[in-house]
């Protein structure tokens, strides 16, 4: 997944998940996850910089096997009032499980 976003946006070099922000679930022969990004150490003053408004935006991906992990979209800005279950590429059936995607606090 981590690669899928990396070719999405191949800047982010020095990226992964953030812990306690990782939803995963399937649909069918579908699997769609849902996650943040932090840089990583090493990452450069751009990538850095870039993670300030992108890596606040929650990513969401779907695999299938026929295809590998793909990146789908980012949350809007600013994010929808209710969270993955405004993402049109999420089934409302797995949003609904995920809680709507909650953000930490």
């Amino acid at each position: 997944m981590t690669g899928s976003y990396q070719r999405a946006f191949p800047r982010f070099v020095h990226v992964r998940p953030v812990p306690q922000q990782f939803f995963y679930g399937r649909c069918g022969d579908v699997g769609y996850a849902a996650t943040r990004f932090e840089a990583t150490p090493g990452a450069t003053q751009e990538e850095l910089v870039g993670m300030q408004d992108e890596g606040s935006a929650t990513k969401y991906f779907r695999f299938t096997s026929a295809g590998g992990w793909t990146y789908l979209t980012s949350d809007a800005f600013p994010r929808g009032a209710h969270g993955c279950r405004d993402v049109p590429q999420i089934p409302e059936a797995l949003a609904a499980v995920w809680g709507d995607c909650p953000l930490a606090r």
